[in-house]
């Protein structure tokens, strides 16, 4: 395929263009520069200009083109060569490489403005936020990609440009995780009321996109923070799954966002900053504003390590088709790192895939395998719940109650009960065995984000984004208690052996002992510097495991609340830890891809 972009062209796309050099239906030529030949229309919704795939020799381009109309008007121009102007100065890959603007003219005389410019391959954040089913992001991920955008607008204000126009249309997700900024559209002197006019036929008195404009600059008085406006709702977009206007009720001039988004104050204060009304009252340059960012990353525990993997405590072993295996010797103190364990045979090379079970259409939160061995639970966030032939694979039914993801499975040990927690703040209980469901504990105010079943089968604790536990008992489904003592989150929730003590960890980074007859808190153990999102007892009862978003693993005397030692191998956030029945090996799971 090759495309005439001739506006008058009576056949752009003529099906023996790809064999030449000028279009067969006009005669223009087809290989721009000598060197790009145009594949296929992208875009033309815009009032400003059309874009387009081209190609130049095995190397995939963007070619935009400003509609011909705007042609006799010299500021349309100026605006147009000013975008390949300001990012020629740039050399980053948060900001797409231009090879340059150049006039092109058709066979019939007519001059076309032209820019060629880096494809980048990957969807924009609107696109992908639609791709994971409009799930809001993380607050781990939040404060990555907010660092990324104020490197890049770190690096354009410095040059006293300014965007104009961040949302997530126009932020774009490299495979490799970088995000990119693109349509820059003007110097930080240019307005563009004068652009919008004549792009639409001088029916809009301002370039203003809904939700994310602030007010200075749909008044035509736009300054540099009011790039950190934009940036304020794009990440309202991203942190609730909504469109930012949505939530604006024009009556009362109020903008009630964090209600939807399940997020800390800390990090909701400061996308409320962002979006403070006045110019004035938002960060004052972007050096401001990395600082802030690093400042609440450090607060929420996510400061970065530089330990590197080959002095790190973990042993990583790289398996076939890339996945790493950590695998850790629980034991005396004498024992400073892990041990890489072998089950099953004297080579890694016994370790293989046994099978993969496809059912559900969104992410896997959750799973939990019944006492006997025979059963597998997953939770996923497309709401359901899957019930699983583990010798087989074969899925035995789905259970669908639930209105929001399901973020916990719990299985009681006589094998019949099942608990799920989910976003839509509730706890469902069912049958396992014909799936019905018993009950519905309608109890906390948030997600309930873990589940866990005392061994005598008689009790469920839950943990939840409200912040306090709840006990209850699982046969009645009456509550119990609600124990009151962590300020954040509750990420993961434990019992021991003997059904004594509950653990809990949370996002306000101790971790916490009960006693879950009393509900008195028997202690508080601080080590980690990050969230506590998993927590487990050994079979013996005697030691506590918890992994973190400090990227490290830590061992712990449950009895006595000492720490027995911290292992540091993961590159990421430790999500999961699990101990096996005999007690002697600890399994991790981070993102960092690995486990």
């Amino acid at each position: 395929m090759s495309l005439c972009i001739n506006p008058i062209c009576p056949k752009p796309d003529h099906p023996q263009n790809s064999n030449n050099r000028h279009c067969q239906s006009c005669g223009s030529d087809l290989l721009l520069q000598g060197r790009y030949r145009v594949m296929r229309l992208l875009s033309d919704n815009s009032g400003f200009g059309k874009i387009y795939t081209a190609e130049e020799p095995g190397t995939p381009k963007i070619l935009k083109v400003l509609k011909e109309h705007l042609n006799n008007e010299p500021k349309a121009v100026e605006l147009f060569q000013q975008e390949a102007k300001v990012l020629a100065q740039f050399q980053h890959p948060g900001i797409p490489k231009v090879d340059g603007y150049f006039p092109y003219q058709t066979r019939n005389g007519l001059i076309l403005h032209c820019i060629v410019m880096e494809k980048i391959e990957g969807p924009n954040l609107e696109e992908w936020l639609k791709q994971q089913g409009n799930h809001p992001i993380s607050e781990q991920q939040a404060i990555a990609w907010l660092k990324q955008l104020a490197e890049i607008l770190h690096l354009v204000h410095g040059k006293q440009y300014f965007h104009r126009d961040i949302k997530p249309p126009n932020i774009m997700l490299r495979p490799n995780g970088q995000l990119v900024l693109i349509d820059f559209g003007t110097a930080r002197e240019a307005t563009y009321t004068y652009l919008a006019k004549l792009g639409a036929g001088y029916q809009i008195t301002g370039i203003v996109s809904a939700g994310y404009t602030p007010p200075e600059q749909a008044n035509h008085q736009a300054v540099l923070q009011s790039d950190f406006f934009a940036l304020g709702r794009t990440f309202v977009h991203l942190l609730t799954g909504q469109y930012p206007l949505k939530f604006y009720d024009a009556h009362n001039d109020v903008f009630p966002w964090r209600q939807a988004a399940n997020i800390s104050p800390s990090l909701a204060d400061f996308i409320d900053n962002l979006m403070a009304r006045k110019p004035g009252d938002r960060p004052l340059n972007t050096q401001v504003l990395l600082q802030r960012i690093e400042e609440l990353a450090q607060k929420l525990g996510k400061r970065k390590t530089n330990l590197p993997l080959s002095v790190a405590a973990g042993v990583l072993v790289v398996l076939g088709g890339g996945i790493g295996f950590w695998v850790s010797k629980l034991g005396g103190s004498s024992v400073s790192s892990p041990t890489p364990v072998v089950r099953g045979g004297s080579s890694l090379e016994n370790v293989s895939l046994v099978k993969t079970l496809t059912g559900h259409s969104d992410s896997v939160s959750s799973v939990a395998i019944s006492p006997d061995g025979q059963t597998l639970v997953s939770g996923s966030h497309n709401n359901t719940i899957e019930i699983w032939n583990l010798a087989t694979g074969d899925l035995i039914g789905t259970l669908s109650g639930h209105s929001g993801s399901v973020l916990s499975v719990a299985i009681s040990p006589d094998g019949q009960t099942l608990v799920s927690g989910s976003r839509d703040n509730t706890i469902k209980i069912w049958n396992l065995a014909t799936g019905n469901l018993i009950r519905t504990l309608s109890g906390h105010s948030d997600w309930v984000r873990s589940v866990a079943i005392s061994p005598d089968g008689q009790t469920l604790v839950s943990g939840s984004s409200d912040n306090p536990i709840k006990i209850w008992n699982l046969a009645t489904g009456n509550l119990i208690r609600t124990l009151s003592g962590h300020s954040d989150w509750v990420e993961s929730v434990a019992i021991s052996p003997d059904g004594q003590t509950l653990v809990s960890g949370s996002s306000d980074n101790p971790i916490k002992i009960w006693n879950l007859a009393t509900g008195n808190l028997i202690r508080t153990l601080s080590g980690h510097s990050g969230y506590v999102y998993s927590v487990a007892i050994s079979p013996d009862g005697q030691t506590l495991v918890s992994g973190s978003s400090d990227k490290t693993i830590n061992i712990w005397n449950l009895a006595t609340g000492n720490l027995i030692r911290t292992l540091s191998g993961h590159s990421g956030y430790v999500y999961s830890v699990a101990i096996s029945p005999d007690g002697q090996t600890l399994v991790s799971g981070s993102n960092d891809k690995t486990i």
